[in-house]
């Protein structure tokens, strides 16, 4: 086991989009997850129940000390809404049957019940559904998605019942962190728009964690912490700075996180230069050209900005100046120097990236003038510079 007392990892491992800054290959992809983390949360038995072979087969494969949690079936959290008069009981005494191979084989962490966004009045028989709980065999946290239900009458139920308050970090909520178990379950959804986990945390972000964390420590016997901002490698990237942060970091982790670090900042850079080398400027579209620097779903959000929300105040051909929703942009040609301030942008100009607001800006200004900027770009990459006011 690489701690004693806490587990952090990600939500869910098989993702293609890690090829790259996380795995080196597409292939035996839990291998070269369970050789850094210790820990992971199982998204997919949300959707469905598992096959039993399945769940046998992560029990023969998790390395010793590995811990994996899961989420319950949506059959009972949000299709009965924990009703125990709809069988919710038997639905999970076979959920918890299938998924006990990890309970004997000693690689089972805690089980989340997320329920649906919907308020604490809507869920009457809430104190019916923990007393069916068997938590004498089995962790179980549960995570709320409406505000209504962070109240003492919630703390004290999960507290009587030994239920842990799953402490969310999300746009939505407050990160209340309460203690209401022998243990503790944290995620880290991310704090993106459509969707929140389309979001890489800043240092300054994690570190605001990192005393909440400690402190959680010192209460409780063993933490679970999850990020479940899974896209681009994001996840395992800002759960591998926490470890570092928190002083938990090994120095196999700590090599993977210098590996992702660069990539992100070296690697993608490297990786623009290669595509212009081989790009056809003449025919390219601006959209074309913007896809050298940003990926399609930053395009289409980029898209779907209104007009009425860019505001073009100069429109030379050394310098154009405008404002996209609350943030300002200044693109200066003759420094070749790109000036920005929202937070995506902060996260990705370090790696030469675009963000969505650049995009709108490129495809709202003449087209001759927008394949000037991004060719040069393109092709003197290293001469160009994106900051930050």
């Amino acid at each position: 086991m690489l701690f004693s007392r806490i587990y952090i990892g990600t939500s869910g491992w098989d993702y293609d989009d890690w090829i790259g800054p996380f795995y080196t290959s597409e292939k035996h992809m839990f291998s070269q997850y369970a050789e850094i983390f210790n820990t992971v949360e199982v998204n997919s038995t949300f959707y469905s129940y598992p096959s039993i072979n399945f769940i046998k087969g992560l029990a023969s494969v998790a390395p010793p000390g590995f811990r994996f949690s899961a989420k319950i079936p949506k059959e009972i959290t949000h299709k009965k809404r924990l009703n125990p008069s709809l069988g919710v009981e038997n639905n999970l005494k076979h959920f918890l049957e299938i998924m006990h191979p990890l309970k004997s084989k000693r690689v089972l962490g805690a089980f989340l019940i997320q329920l649906p966004p919907i308020a604490r009045e809507d869920i009457p028989y809430f104190e019916d559904f923990l007393n069916m709980l068997p938590t004498e065999k089995y962790r179980f946290a549960i995570e709320f998605r409406h505000e209504s239900w962070l109240c003492d009458k919630t703390y004290s139920l999960l507290e009587k019942y030994n239920v842990a308050f799953t402490i969310v970090d999300e746009p939505l909520l407050p990160p209340v962190v309460k203690i209401t178990a022998g243990f503790a379950y944290i995620r880290w959804h991310g704090r993106g728009e459509r969707p929140w986990y389309y979001y890489l945390y800043s240092r300054k972000e994690l570190e605001e964690w990192k005393p909440r964390v400690e402190k959680i420590m010192e209460d409780v016997g063993m933490v679970f912490g999850y990020f479940n901002n899974h896209f681009r490698g994001y996840a395992p990237t800002n759960a591998l700075q926490m470890l570092n942060l928190l002083g938990l970091i090994n120095s196999r982790q700590r090599k993977k996180l210098k590996e992702i670090e660069y990539y992100f900042e070296k690697k993608v850079i490297e990786l623009v230069k290669e595509k212009a080398k081989k790009f056809d400027f003449e025919k390219a579209s601006i959209e074309d050209l913007l896809l050298l620097f940003l990926n399609k779903k930053r395009l289409e959000r980029g898209k779907e900005i209104p007009n009425s929300q860019l505001k073009i105040y100069k429109l030379e051909e050394e310098k154009i100046e405008a404002k996209i929703k609350n943030y300002i942009v200044t693109i200066d040609l003759k420094n070749r120097k790109i000036l920005h301030d929202c937070a995506d942008w902060e996260k990705r100009c370090n790696s030469m990236q675009l963000c969505k607001h650049l995009a709108k800006l490129f495809l709202s200004i003449p087209e001759n003038l927008a394949r000037k900027i991004l060719t040069d770009i393109a092709t003197e990459l290293d001469e160009w510079e994106f900051t930050t006011p």
